[in-house]
């Protein structure tokens, strides 16, 4: 005896020309009911909104705008604000540190360099993110290999890893 779901497996389905629902060929032993049955063009829909990770916007109950469901933590704190006043003051690395993304030279040990502190990125947009080293520092040294010019790069740091100059 020959099951239909082994001869549907073995004739090729063109997705273009299917139109029709989905139905099973073998009785069903759950609880569900024939509305529950999507058609193939609304399957590949699903699979490609998921794939683009959309966003649906909550409408509320008590008017007609829409909102999103997660509302992020707005940062105001005084705290935040002394940081933003000290960025562009001049601050000097105070632990052994070894950096290996400046272009053309294996590793530069960052203890006892001087720089420059660029950003706070630990705030963005008025919302607190979870920065790992939240200190943006710019750095503008001569480096040994790479002549004598000085060279500007990056660095990302904490707060306890240098110390405040000015």
């Amino acid at each position: 005896m020959t099951f239909p779901a082994t001869i549907a497996a073995a004739t090729p389905l063109n997705l273009s020309s299917v139109n029709t629902r989905v139905t099973p060929t073998l009785p069903c032993a759950c609880s569900c009911d024939s509305s529950s049955l999507f058609t193939v063009k609304n399957l590949i829909n699903r699979r490609s909104d998921r794939r683009l990770n959309r966003i649906s916007p909550v409408k509320s109950a008590a008017s007609d705008s829409t909102a999103i469901a997660d509302n992020p933590i707005v940062a105001s704190t005084s705290e935040e604000d002394e940081i933003q006043a000290k960025v562009g003051a001049r601050v000097r690395v105070t632990v052994p540190l070894k950096v290996y993304h400046v272009p053309k030279v294996p590793e530069v040990d960052l203890n006892g360099m001087e720089g420059k502190l660029k950003e706070y990125v630990a705030v963005w947009k008025g919302k607190h993110i979870s920065a790992n080293f939240p200190y943006k520092i710019e750095f503008f040294e001569k480096l040994e290999g790479r002549g004598d010019a000085p060279v500007k790069f990056f660095a990302h740091l904490k707060e306890d890893e240098f110390e405040f100059l000015d």
